[in-house]
């Protein structure tokens, strides 16, 4: 007997890893091309129609009966039976089903009830044409995919996470959806864009065909109201409207916004009412409703698709051109499915016509074998096979002995040629169908459209918008304190009592500060910082207010003194940056700080030299005007190789910095 090879444990990882990854990809969580669904959702879909009767079913049946499919988890089947019926499309619910409006879940499956729509019907299925296979135990057939033809995965939209990999394909308008399908079999252009059952407004400035890196800015639609009331109409596509309340009163709690109570009176539609205090302006407090709550998300799309037994990353209007064209191909194939069909019932018609009118039958009556009886209908067939389409067949000829004597004394040959007129007439029209099949396809979603368009128009209106800065929005509600005896700044209260009030600030400002000796650091606000003792300078760092900086500093700690004008500029938070030469013992001799370039250009200083050095003037007038302004990393100019005492302020010596 041979033993069994030894695996290393290293390899039993690599393989089992693939097995599971490749499972959980192209049995959970991704959709495939052709039908828009998931595994477990196509197995309910197939479950509903085997059960169909034109009655509601309870939802726990078709959960059981769909768990012989496969094993999955009443659980998992149940809330991707939910999932499915929330999206009003392919099922007919009755029920408590939930609200995605509100977060309110849907009740037990014992429950509540569904049947499929009318449109799950017209576009899902069709034994005819769908390709089977096996249950995971063989009792049972179920569909590889649905024959769909609609492009359901871009009107429902889907999202998963795989091994690896993750998918998120945003719902698309229906009419939209037909009308580009349309464009496309007609080769004209046409363009793809998000719309959210919720409404809201979005900005798909940057949503690049759903792909990967792109993404959806969708805001809720607010109104201002007198009485200082916003009032929120719509939200924004995942979003409820209880999260959306809770994310108002937490922004209100980190004194993100300020307003007096918020009020869910939602409905049938969303309808949140914020009250704010009395003196708030209310454009601001809107726009930070959009910066700090969820009255604004952006929404990141990965359009990834099951397509020959692998995933494909492909835009949405690719995706709706291959659904197009497979629409177009199972209408081709259920065109050719029915011809054969007209073809076999003209004629089995003509067949019968020709045995009933020619008395053919009575060349039975004497036959003793099967055999013979066979033998003789087909002898008697013979003068007029030339009038059928094809050959004359033994299961032909069995069916001819199996019409009823009372069929053949009450055949009217009149309504008989009625009949066979009538398959000629649709055997016709079916073969101009497939001629003309690109102008027969879009004849049928023009039908659909026309069927079960109603209602299905746009809900989420597409403009462009900016986007909020926070720090624009943030109310100043905290203040920012500064302890030169400790060396440390913050808006800690603990920092109140013996530091000095710098200016008012909000949690999402930033604090720079330049040391002493002549390093410049900008970092976000924060409780407590240590920002060295007695710095040069210690303030709110405001991107939007262009500071302009005078700065005097020693080259060590004999070195020549130098003097620059500059801009902070673009900086990143927490990085140090050196003014000086970066020599050891440099000192920040003087430092001023001006709202406009002019004001810098006009400041004048009194450097004042050391006594004992022999000069004949121990100070000099120097004007900031003679330097140009430039980047905060250059040298600067010499404007002493002596000594220096002190700088003051001014031509005559006054306000001593």
């Amino acid at each position: 007997m041979q033993e069994d090879s030894p695996t290393s444990l290293d390899g039993m990882y690599s393989d089992y890893f693939l097995d599971y990854a490749s499972y959980v990809i192209l049995e959970r969580a991704v959709p495939h091309l052709s039908d828009g669904l998931k595994p477990v959702q196509r197995r309910i879909l197939h479950s509903l129609k085997e059960k169909d009767d034109g009655r509601y079913n309870k939802v726990a049946n078709i959960v059981g009966h769909t768990m012989q499919y496969h094993p999955h988890g009443d659980s998992a089947i149940g809330d991707a039976f939910i999932g499915l019926g929330q999206k009003d499309l392919l099922i007919d619910t009755q029920g408590n089903w939930g609200n995605t409006l509100t977060g309110d879940r849907a009740a037990a499956p014992r429950y509540i009830e569904a049947r499929l729509t009318p449109f799950a019907k017209e576009v899902s299925f069709n034994n005819k044409t769908t390709e089977w296979t096996v249950s995971y135990d063989g009792r049972n057939k179920e569909p590889v995919t649905l024959p769909m033809k609609f492009p359901l995965l871009l009107a429902q939209g889907v999202e998963g996470i795989a091994v690896g990999l993750a998918c998120k394909i945003l719902p698309h308008n229906f009419i939209e959806l037909i009308d580009a399908s349309i464009a496309y079999l007609r080769k004209q252009p046409f363009e793809l864009y998000p719309d959210f059952p919720t409404g809201g407004i979005a900005d798909v400035a940057d949503y690049r065909d759903g792909l990967r890196g792109g993404k959806v800015r969708v805001r809720a639609r607010i109104e201002i109201e007198k009485g200082k009331v916003l009032r929120i109409h719509d939200v924004p596509f995942g979003v409820n409207t209880s999260s959306l309340q809770d994310s108002i009163v937490a922004a209100n709690e980190k004194g993100k916004i300020k307003i007096y109570k918020v009020d869910d009176l939602t409905a049938e539609k969303a309808d949140i009412q914020v009250t704010c205090p009395t003196g708030t302006n209310m454009e601001a407090t809107r726009d930070a409703l959009f910066a700090f709550t969820d009255c604004e998300v952006t929404i990141s799309p990965n359009a990834c698709i099951i397509s020959d037994g692998k995933p494909l990353f492909i835009g949405v209007s690719e995706i709706l051109k291959r659904c197009a064209e497979q629409t177009r191909e199972l209408l081709k194939l259920e065109l050719e499915i029915f011809l054969r069909e007209l073809h076999d019932k003209w004629h089995f018609s003509s067949l019968e016509k020709i045995f009933i009118e020619n008395r053919i039958y009575r060349d039975i009556e004497e036959c003793e074998t099967w055999e013979a009886v066979l033998e003789a209908i087909d002898k008697g067939l013979d003068p007029y096979k030339h009038l059928l389409r094809r050959e004359v067949t033994e299961e032909d000829l069995v069916r001819l002995t199996e019409i009823r004597i009372k069929r053949i004394s009450k055949y009217d040959a009149f309504k008989a040629d009625e009949e066979i007129n009538r398959l000629e007439g649709q055997i016709e029209e079916t073969e101009k169908s497939i001629r003309n099949l690109t102008r027969y396809t879009i004849k049928y979603y023009e039908d659909l459209k026309k069927k079960f368009g109603e209602g299905k128009e746009r809900k989420t209106e597409l403009l462009t918008f900016d986007k909020v800065d926070r720090s624009q929005v943030a109310l100043a509600t905290e203040m920012l304190y500064f302890d030169k005896k400790e060396g440390f700044a913050g808006i800690s209260s603990a920092l109140k009592k013996e530091g000095k009030e710098v200016e008012k600030c909000s949690r999402l400002d930033d604090i720079v500060w330049i040391t002493s000796d002549g390093k410049l650091t900008v970092d976000k606000v924060g409780e407590k910082i240590f920002v060295g003792k007695n710095p040069a300078y210690v303030a709110i760092h405001r991107k939007d207010q262009s500071k302009f900086f005078c700065f005097i500093y020693r080259d060590g700690r004999d070195g020549f003194c130098y003097a620059k004008r500059f801009q902070i500029g673009g900086v990143t938070r927490g990085k140090e940056y050196v003014l000086t030469l970066g020599k050891a013992g440099s000192r920040v001799l003087h430092f001023a700080v001006f709202d406009s370039d002019d004001e810098s250009e006009l400041h004048n200083v009194t450097i004042n030299f050391k006594s004992g050095l022999g000069l004949r003037n121990l100070n000099r007038q120097f004007c900031f005007g003679e330097i140009a302004l430039k980047g905060r990393g250059v040298k600067g100019n010499i404007v002493a190789r002596h000594s220096v005492s002190s700088i003051t302020r001014g031509k005559n010596g006054e306000n001593a910095t």
